[in-house]
């Protein structure tokens, strides 16, 4: 993977891409879900990963998801904006406290409970028991350290058609600075090459909030 060094083309400036993060304004339980996350301090996303979640699941009618790293629910809920109305997540997560948290922000938002399938553990403990090329989504987010293992995993549940995501790609910037030597970058880096030398994969990088890329199985 190398870095842009061509700075002959037109760059996005600060004002430009404030303007991407805003241009879509989310849903109300989306809304106060990351407010709250913002309040207690707790991950969440930018209004545009959370717009582009919401965008890729519309665009596949997506009716089976996975997320790795639930989180306080608003990936959760940014995902179900745009799901079929009978699609159901799988959100993974060690931290069941995490897990209530988004069950209730689920639950606020009227989201049937049989829509959500939360389980509590280790991501790389479940993930090898879902079910080959049945998903239509795979959002990789939580343990940066395990980034590698879990596109691995995501491409062989993606169906024919379906999308992968990793979310903090660009994480704080640093994944474009090659003097960054830091574990969780290596491993973000490790994570990019591998959608990159992947034949299987047509993908993208989306510079919102803190870098996603987006990956279709063809």
């Amino acid at each position: 993977m190398t870095a842009r060094k061509n700075t002959d083309d037109p760059l996005l400036d600060a004002a430009s891409l404030g303007f991407a993060e805003d241009f879509v304004r989310p849903p109300e339980p989306v809304r106060a879900a990351r407010e709250g996350a913002l309040t207690s301090g707790a991950p969440t996303i930018s209004p545009g990963v959370a717009a582009a979640l919401t965008f890729l699941t519309r665009a596949l009618d997506a009716r089976a998801v996975v997320e790795i790293g639930t989180g306080p629910g608003v990936t959760g809920l940014a995902l179900f904006a745009g799901m079929n109305p009978e699609g159901i997540l799988t959100s993974l997560d060690a931290d069941a406290d995490w897990q209530l948290e988004a069950r209730a922000a689920f639950t606020a938002a009227g989201v049937a409970s049989s829509r959500a399938r939360l389980i509590a553990g280790t991501a790389l403990d479940i993930l090898p028991k879902l079910r080959d090329a049945a998903y239509d989504l795979v959002l990789v987010n939580g343990d940066k350290l395990e980034y590698a293992e879990y596109v691995a995993q995501g491409v062989r549940l993606l169906r024919r058609g379906g999308v992968l995501v990793v979310n903090d790609a660009l994480w704080k910037g640093l994944v474009a600075n090659p003097r960054n030597d830091d574990d969780e970058t290596l491993i973000i880096r490790e994570a990019l090459q591998a959608v990159q030398d992947n034949d299987s994969l047509t993908s993208l990088v989306i510079p919102l909030g803190d870098g996603i890329v987006a990956a279709v199985k063809n």
